[in-house]
């Protein structure tokens, strides 16, 4: 993606980590739900066009997913996505890529708090390398005058019980609604995307007022050096908050002033 749609999947994976971060949200439940709309506008071309098109007022099409999907998906889904359509997007295809990212987002986000992020990737990884190893398999499963359900009954028969559920979701969506791309590229895809996943840090950051951009940069790379991984931040504001800021990472709290502190640590643990 480029220009405009980059920022605006930025801005939704932010949205999607904060609303997953809330263990009240059921991540998997999410996941169909995103999958249900990116089939949706996937099949719909002139809907997602007007979901798309920069001549209409953002929340008006805020509105129009409001109405078409506050009756399908739950309201959590429908928030994102209204969201989403607010932003402005480069292709109206970069919306429906997007979607389907967040919803196998979602699904990873499911493993992780199961525990079986590890697992998923490594299955992943190995059935993809089965696919490719195997001729006959990879024919049938993207054999496009194949039924869906076709499809879905020979998946079940090679992951049912085997597999991570998550795993099994993921590979069950890529096969039967590949749109247009490789099983090969969307294993990988796949693949990628738990790997940063199970890179991922969450600081719960509050301060006593908002930060700058600079600042919130300033203290992403300093907290991803000293913990070693990528480190998202979820943002609270606070005028109470002692020592201007807080950061929260897992069990471990971090009081000191705007980055200043955090960056001397992460000096001192890189000497």
């Amino acid at each position: 993606m480029n220009g405009a749609s980059r920022e605006a999947l930025a801005a939704a994976r932010e949205r999607l980590d904060a609303l997953t971060d809330a263990t009240s949200v059921d991540a998997a439940q999410l996941a169909d739900e995103l999958a249900a709309v990116t089939a949706l506008l996937d099949r719909e071309v002139s809907l997602r066009r007007v979901l798309t098109d920069p001549a209409q007022a953002g929340e008006a099409k805020a509105e129009l997913v409001q109405r078409l999907l506050g009756a399908q998906v739950s309201g959590t889904a429908a928030d994102l996505v209204a969201g989403m359509v607010r932003s402005r997007w480069s292709q109206s295809r970069d919306l429906v890529d997007a979607l389907e990212e967040l919803a196998n987002t979602a699904d990873l986000t499911a493993a992780q708090r199961a525990g079986t992020l590890d697992n998923v990737e490594d299955e992943l990884f190995r059935f993809g390398r089965i696919v490719s190893g195997n001729t006959e398999l990879r024919a049938a499963l993207t054999d496009r005058k194949a039924t869906v359900s076709a499809k879905g009954e020979l998946l079940r028969s090679l992951l049912g019980g085997r597999a991570d559920a998550a795993t099994g979701r993921l590979v069950t969506r890529l096969v039967t609604a590949p749109r247009g791309r490789s099983l090969e590229a969307g294993l990988d895809s796949l693949s990628k995307l738990a790997a940063e996943r199970r890179d991922r840090i969450v600081a719960v950051v509050t301060s006593a007022v908002p930060l700058s951009d600079v600042q919130k940069q300033r203290l992403g790379a300093a907290l991803a050096k000293l913990y070693g991984r990528t480190m998202h931040l979820n943002l609270d504001v606070d005028p109470e908050v002692v020592g201007g800021i807080r950061v929260q990472v897992g069990d471990e709290v971090i009081n000191g002033s705007i980055a200043d502190r955090i960056e001397d640590a992460a000096r001192r643990m890189a000497s």
